[in-house]
């Protein structure tokens, strides 16, 4: 399977700080990437990361490059509820590009 994850950087998790809660994400996705067989995707041969910790700039390489891809992993809801509140139309596009977006921690 081909696949893209995100990691939210501007949050804590559990009372972790930032830095502890982009690690813990970080970790949660490459298990789960490693347990389920998913080839990380880069979308922009300017990439410096295998992730993404900015969805605008997700939908924007998305567009650019019109990739079908099999499945989109983030952390938790959590990590992705005030994009998709305040960006809803934006969140359905996103969507569209993957066959499947899994929550890690739901």
């Amino acid at each position: 399977m081909r696949g893209i994850y995100f990691i939210n950087d501007q949050i804590t998790i559990s009372g972790f700080s930032r830095e502890e809660s982009f690690y813990l994400q970080e970790q949660t996705l490459l298990n789960l990437l490693e347990k389920h067989d998913i080839d990380v995707v880069a979308l922009n041969p300017y990439q410096i990361y295998n992730y993404y910790t900015i969805l605008h700039a997700l939908f924007y390489d998305l567009k650019e490059t019109n990739t079908q891809l099999d499945c989109f992993l983030f952390y938790s809801p959590d990590v992705i509820n005030d994009f998709m509140h305040t960006y809803p139309a934006r969140w359905l596009l996103i969507k569209s590009y993957f066959n499947k977006c899994i929550a890690a921690n739901s």
